[in-house]
């Protein structure tokens, strides 16, 4: 018990500041960087020598810095390309001298030559959300980062971070909330204005985001997890945090900065993949859930009385993280270890038991000495409220969500 006591305040949060580059880009959810360092130092404790860390959800690469600044190879997927975006940006360190360049040919080519009205694409997604005037801005920005950057090197990629990162502010977008909701009344930030900002913050994180040489290796691929890879590098260390179901849904989050770059002519294309995702679902086997274990088959039916087409999306997540977790298992190297973060969810006054299920699937494929650690999400900066509205709030007066979560991990090792 007091070991127990001792792990689970050792992964709490804290009142600590994340790093400047895992803020310079809005992402809900996001992973503390802390655990992958919280979990290198476990893995070793456990006897588990790392070479190579591996994110199999990484999202905006928060564990891919943190591993490359460790001195760790590091491999991971999304199949959110906003996220890969953001990972890239942030695990490359830039030359500012370049950047300042760069950015005053951007500037200057934005006031200097008139924008191209004739290639303007109105997408009706689009003008819901912006006014004319920043509209059209927006539009000769991105056409202004292009023509100052090369494509195939990592300086678009970040100078397009910074462009996704000011649609919502110079949106319509109702501020800090996580559902796409328009503010009427709100007055959206200048474009330019914005911009300069933006990329003054990353900046300024770049500057503080030193890695050690030799550079580790770092791939960042924008792929679902469950689908196919050629030939997969095998680990020793996955630290990896799920979706949760019910919880956020990313393509409706991203659908500004999908839309603007290209990503897809329909942000809603992006939710067939995910995880527990409502589209196309049909009446699973019922004999498959059960199979999955007690925490699955309780959640179903109590689901399924409420809500049968959300029943059906909660049993496609279950199947899909447990075929996560199997796949996890083949990434490791014989003896390797895996922490997961999570945190359960309610839906319909049903509690969505992912951290049950989760522990039970590792418990059958076959993971080892598995432990179970309690820990409080407390940074100051992530209020554990949200208002009607879908916004976060340190108001007590609304519901609380997020206040903790739980860090599961387990050891691949040879059976003796």
């Amino acid at each position: 018990m007091d070991k127990q006591k001792q792990l689970s305040n050792s992964w709490d949060f804290g009142d600590t500041k994340e790093d400047l580059i895992h803020r310079i880009h809005p992402y809900p959810a996001r992973f503390p960087g802390f655990i992958t360092t919280k979990a290198l130092e476990y893995s070793e404790q456990s006897g588990v020598k790392v070479e190579n860390v591996a994110d199999v959800f990484c999202g905006c690469g928060t564990t891919a810095v943190e591993a490359k600044r460790n001195g760790k190879n590091f491999w991971g997927c999304d199949l959110n390309p906003v996220a890969t975006l953001i990972a890239h940006t942030k695990t490359h360190h830039y030359r500012d001298s370049k950047l300042d360049t760069i950015l005053n040919q951007i500037l200057e080519h934005f006031q200097s030559q008139p924008p191209n009205r004739e290639n303007l694409i109105r997408k009706e997604r689009i003008c819901y959300w912006f006014d004319d005037a920043n509209m059209k801005d927006l539009y000769h920005l991105k056409n202004s980062i292009c023509i100052n950057t090369n494509p195939y090197t990592a300086h678009r990629k970040f100078f397009l971070c910074a462009f996704s990162a000011i649609l919502k502010p110079t949106s319509y977008w109702l501020n800090k909330s996580i559902k796409p909701q328009v503010d009427p009344n709100k007055k959206p930030r200048d474009v330019i204005a914005s911009f300069e900002k933006q990329v003054s913050l990353m900046r300024r994180a770049n500057k503080k985001n030193i890695f050690p040489k030799p550079l580790a290796k770092t791939k960042i691929l924008t792929k679902n997890f469950l689908g196919q890879f050629k030939h997969p590098p095998k680990t020793e260390l996955i630290v990896t945090s799920p979706p949760y179901v019910t919880s956020y849904d990313y393509a409706d989050i991203h659908q500004l900065s999908t839309l603007w770059l290209g990503y897809t002519n329909d942000y809603r294309q992006l939710r067939k993949n995910m995880l527990g995702n409502k589209y196309g679902v049909t009446s699973p086997d019922r004999r498959l859930i059960k199979k999955l274990g007690d925490s699955a088959w309780e959640t179903y039916n109590a689901m399924d009385l409420k809500d049968k087409r959300h029943a059906y999306s909660i049993a496609r997540y279950f199947i899909d993280l447990d075929k996560a977790v199997s796949k996890c298992w083949s990434l490791l190297s014989e003896i390797g270890m895996a922490v997961f973060v999570i945190g359960n969810t309610q839906y319909k006054d049903v509690l969505i038991n992912n951290t049950d299920l989760l522990q039970e699937s590792m418990s059958r494929i076959g993971f080892q000495s598995i432990q179970r650690i309690k820990r409080q999400v407390s940074l100051k900066s992530i209020p554990t409220y949200r208002d009607k509205f879908g916004r976060f709030t340190n108001k007590d007066k609304h519901r609380k969500v997020y206040a903790e979560e739980f860090v599961i991990i387990g050891l691949k090792k040879p059976s003796k």
